[in-house]
């Protein structure tokens, strides 16, 4: 069996594609960890001082970043220390905005 020489070429590519993607996901990641290491105050960092978190999120990327975020980042109102659990639950637990005229009864009773 023989191999057309454009197949191969045509696989090498989608690899490069696989591996540009994963490497930018990797990057993101990474400056999001830092940036919120970095924004967090030095009082709330649990296990280690500040700086050491970022010099271990910035020497292994992908590895330091999960670290951050488990063990180094201030746990939330939930308890938990990642940013997707801190969520309140439903519509009754948020805050309400500002109403609008119609919702306003100082506003209706001028009228």
């Amino acid at each position: 069996m023989t191999v057309r020489p454009g197949r191969v070429v045509d696989r090498m590519k989608e690899c490069m594609v696989l591996r540009v993607l994963v490497g930018l996901g990797v990057l993101a990641f990474t400056v999001y960890a830092v940036v919120d290491c970095v924004q967090t105050s030095e009082e709330r960092v649990r296990g280690l001082p500040k700086l050491a978190w970022v010099m271990i999120v910035l020497l292994f990327p992908p590895a330091g970043g999960l670290a951050w975020l488990i063990a180094g980042r201030p746990a939330g109102p939930s308890g938990s220390s990642l940013p997707w659990a801190n969520r309140q639950g439903g519509p009754q637990d948020r805050q309400s905005g500002p109403k609008g005229p119609d919702d306003d009864p100082e506003f209706l009773k001028g009228l």
